[in-house]
């Protein structure tokens, strides 16, 4: 390893943990001082803050004719922030699920993805696949934020007391910008750092745009939701996961196809696997989050395990060994169906409580 690959990583860090301590702090005193709930906060400006480097890079790589990496970005990226961040974020403490996140944006999470994989089956997203896809973001947001003003009208201060938070509200603001700067830049060195790295190894675009940009632009969703855990504000943990994720499918994948002029090329693999693969992992938040209304630590466990064994599979895939057959097997016929049954019981359990 090189020192000035050492540098990027060193610095990425630094800066990531900077940036994530001003983005919660900043997001969750203007979540108190509007009266909104910190797992809308989570939902809207973490989220969509977190998600501007997967866009950069999506947005980039479409401009310079890089479908693969733009699309396996988006997926590795979605993929990561359920089982990488969510998993990781239950491992430190038990993560409260609001209602809302099963009754609305959960569905919402799945219908999104289900229409991005549909209109991606021909093998290309083009222009007016992105402006459904943004349109689908212009309207989830909206929801969100007339929700938002609606629990704040409800509870609405005296106009004097209003104005006199003014200034506060401003200081958040500008806390929460100086954060997402932090994290931006801080990703950007690991990103440049962790894809040398990764060159060296031989690996394909489409497997560094899964695993190692995935991941790069994940550790800002990663960053935040571990420290917003750590503080205790969990609702802005579990809502910047799940809203991340909406915006990777919706803002990062709708603006690099309308951005791109021949449209976004999709990869065979990532139709047949990745696709998928993101698909029953959103798909396994619903009997999870169910259960309890929390992730349990051994539930966060359990994403983590399967992050790694994803992760492996991509790198067998990419170099070739002669034990993908084997790993593939075990995984399809013993460790999938285990899980499934496992989620189904957690599932009618919880169902059966509520009945």
């Amino acid at each position: 390893m090189s020192p000035l690959v050492l540098a990027y990583l060193v610095a990425g860090l630094i800066l990531l943990f900077v940036g994530a301590e001003a983005l919660v702090r900043g997001a969750s005193r203007l979540a108190l001082g509007l009266g909104v709930k910190p797992l809308i906060v989570g939902l809207t400006i973490v989220a969509l803050g977190t998600s501007s480097p997967e866009t950069a890079i999506s947005l980039q790589a479409a401009l310079s004719g890089r479908g693969d990496m733009a699309v396996g970005n988006a997926l590795g990226s979605n993929i990561a922030n359920i089982l990488l961040v969510l998993g990781l974020c239950a491992m430190i403490a038990p993560l409260h699920v609001s209602r809302q996140l099963i009754r609305l944006d959960v569905p919402v999470l799945l219908g999104t993805g289900a229409l991005t994989y549909l209109l991606a089956r021909n093998g290309q997203l083009g222009r007016a696949e992105g402006v459904v896809l943004l349109l689908g973001l212009v309207v989830y947001t909206a929801f969100l934020v007339v929700a938002a003003w609606r629990e704040n009208h409800t509870a609405r201060e005296p106009s004097d007391a209003s104005s006199a938070k003014a200034p506060r509200r401003v200081r958040q603001l500008v806390l929460i910008l100086i954060g997402l700067g932090l994290l931006i830049g801080g990703s950007k060195l690991l990103i440049e750092g962790a894809a040398e790295l990764a060159r060296a190894f031989g690996l394909s675009e489409l497997v560094i745009g899964l695993t190692v940009v995935a991941v790069g632009t994940s550790l800002p969703e990663l960053a935040t939701s571990a420290l917003a855990v750590w503080r205790g504000e969990r609702d802005i943990a579990v809502g910047n996961a799940i809203g991340s994720c909406v915006y990777n499918l919706t803002l990062v994948l709708g603006s690099a196809a309308l951005a791109s002029p021949a449209g976004l090329s999709i990869s065979p693999n990532a139709l047949a696997f990745d696709f998928p693969v993101m698909l029953s992992v959103f798909a396994a938040c619903l009997p999870i989050f169910f259960s309890g209304y929390r992730i349990n630590r051994w539930e966060g466990l359990l994403f983590f395990a399967y992050y790694l064994a994803y992760c492996l599979y991509l790198v067998l895939f990419a170099v070739g060994l002669g034990a993908l057959d084997l790993f593939r097997h075990a995984m399809t016929w013993y460790v999938l169906p285990l899980t499934a049954v496992t989620l189904t019981v957690i599932f009618l359990r919880a169902w059966r409580r509520r009945h």
